[in-house]
């Protein structure tokens, strides 16, 4: 569990780490560099789940060595699924981190939203939904190594 107390917001009991991974975490299928040492160290602290709808055909084997959960999203509804699949983790418990129109919904309903813009840009949606938005993944992720990054960030 990674808890972040955040003047002016109720402290976060993180849990949770749902990422979204072409265009967050990946692109083109490949993982972006960085990646994979973040998340072994994340993965001492939050359980890490990564969606996709896998449009490259190449997560399973990009994500094997981490071990992390891979959901595969089908086609169509992806941004209800995403964000249904955040609530039934408990949205009180999971950071989320996406780029896509699709991932919005989940950004929103998490306890912490994070948008990444990498390469492939990100939604205006996303970043909309988002608490916090960083230009590399591995500023995303040092908000969570380093929270006191984050605190500075949102505290009001």
């Amino acid at each position: 569990m990674l808890t972040i107390d955040i003047p002016g917001r109720n402290p976060l009991a993180l849990q949770n780490l749902v990422l979204d991974y072409n265009g967050t975490i990946a692109c083109d299928g490949a993982l972006l560099p960085g990646v994979a040492p973040a998340v072994e160290e994340l993965r001492q602290v939050l359980a890490v789940h990564v969606l996709t709808a896998d449009t490259f055909g190449s997560a399973g084997a990009q994500l094997a060595p981490l071990g992390v959960a891979l959901a595969l999203i089908p086609p169509g509804g992806q941004a209800e699924a995403k964000a249904a699949f955040v609530e039934k983790l408990g949205a009180d418990t999971v950071v989320a981190i996406g780029n896509g129109a699709n991932d919005a919904a989940m950004l929103a309903r998490a306890a912490l939203g994070i948008a990444v813009i990498e390469g492939e840009g990100a939604a205006g949606a996303a970043l909309r939904a988002a608490d916090v938005v960083v230009t590399d993944i591995r500023h995303a992720f040092d908000l969570l190594l380093k929270p006191l990054r984050l605190k500075a960030t949102l505290r009001t």
